[in-house]
């Protein structure tokens, strides 16, 4: 097992071992501030559901779909193109483009997320995300494995086309990695007027709710495209209490894999479940 892991590490880029570093130092500088100035009290860090998104969602999913992902879609379509070749921002500072990749992405998952609460079909492979009763910087890596193929596709794909180099990727995934534990995060901020523009758990909680945050809030990491196209929802002396969905779903991996494809006639309420 050690020859594994000793093996695999020595496969990563330096940047990707930096990465991996930032992302483990992350989530266990987020367990224990959640102790500290915890959003929800008395929440256990090995909740229901703990083990399925670190070991199944987290760690298996993630690899797997890493390798799908760059190794079969996005390789066969630069192969097809030959895009990357042209190496269009070769001369773009890598802090630059992590601006540029990292603004267009969240401009496109703000829409995504918006029309995944709206199209049954989509909201199939989205309500995984929501299925979550305890929220905390785990919980967000609860995502159906073809949400994550669709969104990592399309976030990845412009980067290696445009020939962006093994950092913006790393540092990107990074950006998107730590993020995402922040918003889920059990910490109980009052940022102000600053989640006008930058997002974070006092908004995103509420998304997560079976309440009025439900279908509002679908920023990721800039609150402002909530506040520009009308969708925030941030009333003063609100707090997320109840998390989850309002209608059956399964406790476990692959039966929550599997539930995505039941069939739309048994829930003739299915838009209730939102």
């Amino acid at each position: 097992m050690d020859t594994i892991i000793v093996e695999y590490w020595s496969s990563l880029s330096a940047a990707e071992q930096q990465s991996m570093v930032i992302i483990i130092a992350a989530a266990v500088m987020f367990v224990i501030l959640e102790r500290i100035f915890p959003y929800t009290k008395n929440q256990r860090i090995l909740r229901e559901g703990f083990f399925d998104d670190l070991a199944l969602y987290t760690v298996a999913q993630s690899y797997i779909l890493g390798i799908i992902v760059f190794g079969f879609i996005i390789k066969f379509v630069d192969n097809t193109s030959g895009l990357s070749r042209l190496n269009i921002f070769a001369d773009v500072p890598i802090w630059v483009q992590l601006v540029i990749f990292t603004i267009t992405h969240d401009i496109y998952i703000y829409w995504m997320h918006r029309w995944q609460h709206k199209n049954k079909y989509l909201w199939r492979i989205h309500e995984a995300h929501h299925s979550p009763e305890k929220v905390d910087w785990l919980s967000g890596s609860r995502s159906h494995a073809l949400e994550i193929l669709l969104n990592q596709s399309i976030e990845f794909l412009p980067l290696v086309l445009l020939g962006a180099p093994i950092e913006v990727l790393a540092y990107k995934a990074t950006i998107s990695a730590v993020w995402g534990m922040h918003i889920h995060s059990n910490l109980d901020l009052k940022t102000g007027n600053l989640q006008k523009i930058i997002n974070g758990p006092e908004m995103h909680r509420l998304h997560h709710t079976t309440g009025k945050g439900r279908n509002r809030n679908f920023a990721t990491k800039f609150a402002i495209w909530d506040w520009m196209f009308g969708t925030a929802y941030q009333p003063e002396n609100v707090k997320a209490i109840d998390y989850g969905l309002k209608t059956y779903f399964p406790k476990h991996y692959f039966k929550q894999t599997l539930y995505a494809f039941r069939s739309f006639k048994k829930l003739k309420s299915a838009a209730n479940d939102r």
